[in-house]
């Protein structure tokens, strides 16, 4: 079998090469170009998919090839990238809202964009493996592809693949999902890999904290900064700078306890701030839902709902509004439900299906 794989020259994918050689499968490695020079992304980290360290780590993975013997190419994707995920980017905190960049790239550009570009360049393979900590089933009962949390919790990318749809799981294969990070490790220690494994991974959207460059300094707007009651208390930079449970950078003092962002209130150019006790919400509406792995005819009532990577699945029940919407509430408040991110629902280690959040309360 022919395989393409999405290769970053970092430790993840290069494990997922050997333990496909090893397999007996034909590796190809792919990878994308995404960076745009025209956007003034100044600081070269090698931590943010986005910006001028791009092209050490495309030195890196072709490196990389060479060494394992493989074939490798360059996808260039800047055009996609910037419509498909940065005017993504740029109108979704335009609106007051915090938008995730990854799981739209994964969904959009990675499983998407990427392979039809490789097809497009005269390409040929069977299917597309990534490096992600994640695993992926068939059910013969309901007749689909069910994608999985990785055996490995504290690396599972589960959440970020929420977007998939159903002919890009059939597609793809995930060998690091039955993994420990540990494990990899080990493996790529035994393999002589060191440098590999103390390679700093790539862990941000953008190679720098200051986003605002991706945006027309015209759209950075100053305004009132509010309280709870709605007297001002400050001015913020532009709204694009704030998300909801923010503490730090605010710029007011005063205050007699520690106040958070609440709310971005868009339509007024005005940041709200509270207490922390404020930042707690028991529902939230999602739109877009992508039901993953089950069909939309047998949606649960039930299941544990994730609002952020980070975020440990919360017992909730389901409420279906239309086809593409949903009302989720928690059974205990949830910290800073965050409008614009996604919301993925899992049953046990299964990832049912993912949308955006819209509202919170």
């Amino acid at each position: 079998m022919i395989v393409a794989l999405g290769l970053s020259g970092g430790l993840d994918s290069a494990m997922v090469a050997a333990l496909l050689l090893e397999a007996g499968h034909e590796v190809i490695g792919v990878t994308m170009s995404i960076y745009d020079p025209q956007y003034p992304v100044l600081q070269a980290s090698g931590k943010g998919c986005f910006g001028p360290a791009e092209e050490a780590n495309i030195e890196a993975a072709k490196s990389l090839a060479k060494q394992l013997g493989i074939p490798h190419y360059i996808i260039p994707l800047q055009e996609e990238f910037s419509r498909l995920v940065l005017a993504y980017y740029r109108k979704t905190y335009l609106e007051g809202r915090t938008p995730n960049p990854c799981a739209r790239c994964n969904s959009q550009i990675k499983f998407g964009a990427m392979i039809s570009k490789a097809w497009e360049l005269g390409l040929e393979f069977d299917v597309f493996a990534t490096g992600h900590y994640v695993r992926r089933r068939w059910n013969p009962e309901l007749g689909l592809w069910q994608l999985l949390r990785a055996r490995d919790g504290s690396k599972d990318q589960s959440y970020f693949l929420g977007l998939l749809s159903q002919d890009q799981l059939a597609s793809v294969l995930f060998p690091l999902g039955e993994y420990t990070k540990d494990e990899v490790r080990e493996l790529a220690r035994v393999r002589n890999w060191e440098s590999l494994v103390q390679r700093s991974e790539s862990q941000d959207f953008i190679s720098t904290q200051d986003h605002p460059l991706l945006f027309d300094p015209r759209q950075l707007i100053p305004g009132e900064i509010v309280d709870w009651e709605g007297k001002v208390i400050g001015e913020h930079k532009g709204l694009i700078h704030y998300t909801i449970g923010q503490r730090k950078g605010l710029g007011v003092s005063g205050m007699p306890e520690p106040v958070f962002v609440t709310k971005i209130d868009a339509a007024n150019n005005r940041l709200v701030l509270g207490t922390q006790e404020m930042l707690y919400g028991d529902s939230l509406v999602a739109s877009q839902m992508n039901w993953l792995s089950l069909p939309a005819s047998s949606l649960p009532s039930r299941a544990g709902a994730k609002i952020r990577q980070q975020h440990q699945p919360a017992a909730c029940s389901i409420e279906v509004i239309d086809t593409g919407s949903i009302r989720v509430k928690f059974d205990k408040p949830q910290l800073s439900i965050t409008p614009g991110q996604i919301v993925a629902l899992y049953d046990e280690d299964v990832l049912l299906g993912a949308g955006v959040i819209e509202l919170t309360h």
